[in-house]
């Protein structure tokens, strides 16, 4: 029997309403072209996701038993079926889809309200085709790329904190200063997987292992993301709250080593006792095996937990001043806040941490719901709409709207393209008519034709391009903290 995933063809993939949607068009229609954007919410975004989707979605063929289960089940369900035109595309094209994918550079970081993906159908009998992938193709493209526009600007922000507070290279530490958490707290395996491979494009710290995978499946990558031995509470109080040391001495037996980082959670029962007495009581062996322990308190307020845990770490072990005048923790101890990081929260736990003068050397962040599950289409304002179309005389005529109660909702008009700019002192992107962008260089490319794959990133590849540039976190006038 097939699962539900290879039920859901191109066919059913779709909002109920497209259904009916291709009795609707002008009688002269020959061709539909549409785009995708993020309206706003933030400054820019980096775009990610479309060439798994592609890989995953647009290269199966439909076939003729698809065609008769969709019909069956769409005119159950209260729509029309369009059975003439599914037919052209599985008797005359072997069941792939004919049309054109347009799209900027996956890992572009691109201002928002530009145009990163055009799409239009290549035969002119199925002009309703283009609009009908909206729901498909922008659920393919709008949530890894607000994870990874959201995880890029956490780089920022922890870039920029380490820049003012630490002697070691900012790019040392960054790979591995915000790790992903979030599998369990997502929505299902392939979001995992998405949300994963999107917070990869940014640092190669995860325990959502959905996301390695997926960038080898689907953007030829090596392992790219790595993790580390890691207690949880279920390890811990199986030694029972009397044996608590006991656990602690066994993680230092079992994962301690010159070179290696291991974390053990701390609050099981008295996270201050913890930190305060039996972690610094197996001083000796944790210096004497070697590596860094990283303590991971999982309760409290995570705005000040992870400052008073490493301000009692130091009373206890002792620390140091660097030459920005931060205090830092021994080398052989560290600390991870993963309970309660949210977009908003962790500036603020940063901020706090600048106040009392402590390094971020000495603190690394675990997100999970936050990361994967926090954001939605809205938080970019991601949306596709219809730009132009074609009659059967070959002339395009704009397509767009403009409501009077929202004109930020206003789209796009005609064939578009994406130009790079520059003017005195800095570059930038405009969104252009196509054919302009063209005869001067339209960044955005094919990237998929009736049925054929035209380009296979790699994911190192769209890691460089999303990459975060010195000036970037830098301060160049006014610092941040």
């Amino acid at each position: 029997m097939k699962n539900i995933l290879q039920i859901l063809t191109a066919i059913v993939r779709t909002d109920s309403y497209k259904m009916s949607q291709w009795l609707q068009y002008p009688k002269d229609t020959a061709y539909i072209s549409s785009y995708i954007e993020a309206r706003g919410g933030e400054p820019e975004s980096v775009f990610f996701g479309l060439q798994a989707f592609i890989k995953d979605y647009m290269t199966t063929p439909i076939t003729q038993s698809d065609i008769d289960f969709a019909e069956k089940v769409i005119l159950a369900h209260g729509e029309p079926f369009n059975r003439e035109g599914w037919e052209i595309i599985v008797n005359e094209y072997n069941g792939m889809l004919p049309v054109e994918i347009e799209a900027i550079p996956e890992g572009t970081v691109l201002p928002t309200r530009n145009v990163q993906v055009q799409i239009v159908n290549t035969d002119p009998r199925l002009y309703w085709l283009t609009s009908y992938l909206e729901t498909a193709m922008l659920r393919g493209v709008w949530y890894p790329s607000t994870v990874a526009t959201m995880s890029r600007k956490m780089k920022r922000i922890i870039a920029e904190a380490l820049h003012k507070t630490s002697d070691i290279p900012v790019e040392e530490q960054l790979p591995f200063k915000l790790h992903n958490f979030g599998s369990r707290g997502a929505s299902s395996t392939e979001t995992a997987m998405l949300g994963g491979m999107a917070h990869l494009v940014n640092f190669s710290g995860t325990d959502t292992f959905e996301g390695v995978v997926g960038t080898m499946q689907y953007y030829n990558s090596d392992v790219c993301g790595f993790s580390i031995p890691a207690s949880e509470h279920s390890t811990i109080t199986s030694w029972g709250s009397a044996n608590e040391l006991e656990a602690f001495k066994n993680m230092i037996e079992q994962f301690a080593g010159v070179g290696k980082i291991y974390a053990c959670v701390s609050d099981s029962y008295d996270i201050y006792a913890a930190v305060g007495d039996k972690w610094p009581s197996l001083k000796e062996q944790i210096i004497a095996k070697g590596g860094t322990l990283v303590v991971r308190p999982d309760s409290g307020d995570p705005l000040t937990m992870p400052i008073d845990i490493i301000k009692i770490l130091m009373d206890k072990l002792g620390y140091s001043i660097n030459s920005k005048g931060y205090k830092v923790l021994p080398p052989y101890i560290r600390v991870i806040q993963g309970d309660g990081i949210y977009y908003d929260t962790l500036p603020i736990i940063i901020e706090n941490m600048l106040a009392e003068k402590l390094s971020l050397d000495n603190l690394a962040f675990g997100m999970g719901g936050g990361l994967m599950q926090s954001v939605s289409r809205d938080t970019l304002n991601y949306a596709m709409k219809s730009s132009a179309r074609c009659d059967v005389d070959g002339i395009w005529h704009d397509v767009f709207k403009d409501p009077i109660t929202d004109r930020g909702k206003t789209s796009k008009k005609g064939r578009l393209g994406l130009m790079r700019q520059c003017g005195v002192g800095s570059c930038g992107y405009q969104t252009v008519p196509k054919h302009i962008a063209d005869e001067k260089g339209n960044i955005l490319r094919p990237v998929f034709r009736n049925g054929q794959l035209l380009i296979n990133d790699d994911f190192d590849t769209i890691r460089e391009r999303a990459a975060l540039k010195e000036e970037e976190y830098v301060p160049q006038t006014v610092e941040r903290y």
